[in-house]
Formats: C-alpha cells, sequence, structure tokens
C-alpha cells in the first residue's frame, strides 16, 4: 500500500492533483483543505496518502497533514461514508472543526456537509465521539512549496470557486449563485478566501 508520495506537482485543480516521481504521474484526489496549500504546478511536494483499493479500481487519496488523514480513515469506517463523502466532509470541516462538531454534538453542523444527511451525520457524532481523542491536530502539514492563495494560472478564481463548490456536491447554479453573492471580494485575497466565504453563504442558507 503507498503511504506517502513524493514529487513534481503536475496538475492542481479543486479535488485533483497529479504528482509525477519516478516517471509516473499519479492521480490523487483531496479534501479541499489539502488543495489550498498546495504550491504551483511545477513545485516539489510530499503528501500523505490513503490508497483504497475496490474490485474494479485502486484510488489514491491525498492528505497535507496527518489529522487530515486520520479524520478521513475515521469517517471511513463509518457506515455510508465512503471515499468522496469523507473527503466532502473535510472540505467543508476542517479536522479541528470536525473534532469539535462531534465533541458538541453538533449533528447541524455535519448535516449542512452536502450529501451527508441526518442520519448519517447522528451516526458520526454516535460512533466517533469516543475515538476523536486519537486525532492529533498538531501534527505538521507536508508540503514543501509555498502555498497557493491565488487561482490555478490560466484559470478564473470565479470559475475555480464554482468548481471547487461542485465537487462538494453543490448544484451548479447553487455554486454559481453563492460565489457572485460575495460582497466587494478582492481577488488579491485569493480563492481560499471566495471559497470559504462562498461556503458561509451556503451553509447560511440552509
Amino acid at each position: 500500500m503507498i503511504a506517502m508520495l513524493s514529487g513534481k506537482l503536475r496538475l492542481r485543480e479543486p479535488g485533483r492533483l497529479i504528482i509525477a516521481t519516478g516517471g509516473v504521474g499519479y492521480e490523487l484526489f483531496v479534501p479541499l483543505s489539502t488543495y489550498y496549500r498546495m504550491p504551483s504546478v511545477g513545485a516539489d511536494v510530499e503528501l500523505e496518502i490513503r490508497q483504497v483499493v475496490r474490485e474494479d479500481a485502486s484510488l489514491l487519496y491525498g492528505f497535507a497533514s496527518s489529522p487530515e488523514k486520520q479524520a478521513f480513515d475515521l469517517l471511513m469506517g463509518i457506515q455510508h461514508v465512503g471515499p468522496k463523502l469523507a473527503l466532502a466532509i473535510l472540505s467543508v470541516l476542517a479536522p479541528k472543526d470536525l473534532v469539535s462538531a462531534i465533541s458538541h454534538e453538533d449533528v447541524e453542523r455535519i448535516d449542512a456537509v452536502p450529501g451527508v444527511g441526518a442520519k448519517v451525520a447522528e451516526r458520526i457524532v454516535r460512533e466517533l465521539r469516543d475515538k476523536i481523542g486519537g486525532v492529533n491536530l498538531t501534527a505538521a502539514v507536508r508540503t514543501d512549496g509555498a502555498s497557493m492563495n491565488g487561482h490555478v494560472p490560466g484559470g478564473s478564481m470565479i470559475d475555480d470557486a464554482v468548481s471547487a463548490l461542485i465537487n462538494l456536491g453543490y448544484k451548479p447554479a447553487e455554486a454559481k449563485r453563492a460565489v457572485d453573492a460575495v460582497d466587494g471580494f478582492e481577488e488579491s485575497a485569493g480563492l481560499e478566501s471566495l471559497i470559504r466565504k462562498s461556503l458561509a453563504i451556503i451553509l447560511g442558507e440552509k
């Protein structure tokens, strides 16, 4: 099983990376929290990996920090939570926020993530409240380049933000409406800020 991967970042888009090492390009699916921390294409990166083997595929999920990987593993142990939904949860709730929501039995905060639903949110709280103490929230972030706070070169920051929200499971119209609703946004604030403000608008509407 692949546990760690380091190499050149060849593709960087919300929810998906390609890292080249040893003449091979590895496709990784990542939460937005990891995507935010990625440097520009061409930089060296190192990510923790969870390899998930299915009957029809072997997929790689990448994480910039140990807490993200630990939280992903815990979520994957919950019935009806697969890799895509686990990444969506970690894209909306950083590990410390997830730990806080579970500790305070804040089912609504977890339920606000697209695709979760009240029953699954309740199951996450019930089954993980005695396990979240094992998540080391002080672990170092595993990237070698400076974080890229702007958008992907050659792309529109608005389009990138909409794409990120769609990857989380929001409908295209809902995602576009939320991004357009961000008031007084300055492009210099960066893509991460735009996505977070857009998420706040969507979650505030729920």
